[in-house]
This record gives C-alpha cells, structure tokens and sequence, in this order.
C-alpha cells in the first residue's frame, strides 16, 4: 500500500467540489463530517479514513475508488477492477446468476493473463492449445468447453443466438 498522498487528496476534493457547486459547509453536512476536519483534509492536513473519502465521494456523486487511489489506499489496477467488477454488478439487463458467470469469467480471465505474464517475465513464455480461440474458450468437435471456475451449467445456459467468444 502506497504512502497517503493528502495535499494531492484535497487538491482534488477542493476541485471536485467546486466543480459540484458546493460550498465546504454544504459538502461537509452531506458527507456527515465536521466542516473543520474536511477542511483540514482540502488543505492536506489530515489524513481521512477510508470510510470518510467514501462518505465524502458520494456526497460528491463520485466514484470513492477515486478518492482511494488519489490517497493512496488503493492503486491504479485495483480500481480498474473494482470498477468493472461494479459494472457488471449493477447492469439492470442482466439477472443475479448471469453477473456471477460474468465475474467467473473476467476472473478466469485475470488468472490466466496473470500467468501468461509471469512466465513471459520468467522467460519460459506459454503457448495456447492447438484450436485455442483468443476468448479463452476451446472448441472440441462442435463443443465449446469453458474457461476454468465457470460452471458447465450456467454455460450450457448461453442463448442459442449469442455470438460464439
């Protein structure tokens, strides 16, 4: 975990909320903090918890994995990931069971570029499987297997007129 960044932090916050049209006290009373304290924090004298940069995100209608990375709580790839994994979570198209295959999938995903970079740092460099399609999908005489972790059921369960990966 990198070292807080503050002035960085209420530079940003100081923005944001002008930006917002807000003045401090009205930000202030929205995030339920002391008008003092998110001063202090705007100026890069304190140093907030997490739970008071999620506060003081939604009162400014911003994502709070910005205030993290912006404080140092959280770096650059984890909120990306936070991000798409909130995405997918709060797609209204897509039912409960569908955003959990999803997730299975972009995990798999991760995984499994993960590893691709460890070995191509470590130099031993990995190749697909013959018939391996860049989706991470296999096809075996007509068959589509599925990535690892992803249950074969909930695949089985794709329309017949979703495009193949």
């Amino acid at each position: 975990m990198a070292s807080l960044n503050v002035g960085n932090l209420g530079e940003y916050l100081r923005e944001q909320r002008r930006t917002a049209q807000l003045s401090l006290r009205q930000l202030a009373d929205a995030a339920g903090v002391s008008n003092p304290y998110l001063s202090q924090i705007e100026r890069g004298l304190r140093k907030p918890s997490a739970e008071v940069l999620q506060q003081v995100a939604k009162a400014l209608r911003i994502s709070a994995e910005t205030l993290y990375v912006r404080a140092g709580i959280l770096d650059e790839k984890e909120r990306e990931e936070l991000e798409t994994r909130a995405v997918i979570l709060a797609d209204p198209s897509i039912n409960e069971r569908q955003k959990q295959v999803l997730l299975q999938i972009y995990d798999s995903f991760r995984k499994e570029n993960a590893a691709e970079a460890a070995a191509a740092a470590t130099g031993a460099g990995v190749t697909e499987s013959a018939g391996a399609t860049g989706a991470g999908l296999t096809e075996t005489a007509g068959a589509t297997e599925t990535p690892a972790g992803v249950p074969a059921a909930a695949a089985a369960e794709r329309p017949a007129d979703a495009p193949d990966a």
